[in-house]
């Protein structure tokens, strides 16, 4: 496990998984929020998202939290090893509830506002997302894929890689 990418629904934990993961394999961790945004809530260009994540790309080693559906598959071409945070939708919007109004290393401003779109892209992800990403993920048989169910089973799967 040299290259690894962690996605899963918006307020799944992924960033809190990918910074635990870190704790554990010392791999380099980046967020793809933090590739992609602002402070200011506005997004960098294309061009410039995609010239940083090829540099991550290139490194010899590293982990990559988030989901950007556009560059999964460049992301699934290049690592080794998925984790798939397949958490239902009410521990997501729990998630998202929790972390508002807190500074977070994964996103370059604080949420503080309800945003009723995102809460409805979280409730849709599991039928209009889910099962593209799950496609994409068949398409690549040589990857080491490893789907969550729930935080307990992250958790353990954590505790035991630690040991």
């Amino acid at each position: 496990m040299k290259k690894v990418i962690v996605i899963g629904s918006p307020g799944s934990g992924k960033s809190t998984f990918a910074r635990a993961l870190r704790d554990v394999t010392s791999l380099p961790l980046f967020h793809l929020d933090m590739l992609g945004w602002n402070a200011d809530k506005t997004t960098v260009p294309k061009e410039i998202f995609d010239e940083r994540l090829a540099a991550v790309l290139a490194r010899d080693e590293w982990i990559i939290d988030g989901n950007y559906t556009r560059t999964i598959e460049p992301r699934l071409c290049a690592c080794d090893t998925v984790f798939l945070l397949d958490y239902p939708v009410e521990l997501c919007l729990a998630g998202v509830a929790a972390r508002r109004g807190k500074p977070r290393a994964d996103m370059p401003w604080i949420e503080e506002d309800v945003d009723k779109e995102f809460l409805d892209f979280i409730r849709s992800f599991p039928t209009e997302r889910l099962p593209r990403i799950k496609a994409m993920l068949a398409a690549h048989p040589e990857l080491s894929v490893v789907v969550f169910t729930s935080r307990e089973q992250s958790e353990e799967y954590l505790r035991r890689l630690a040991e």
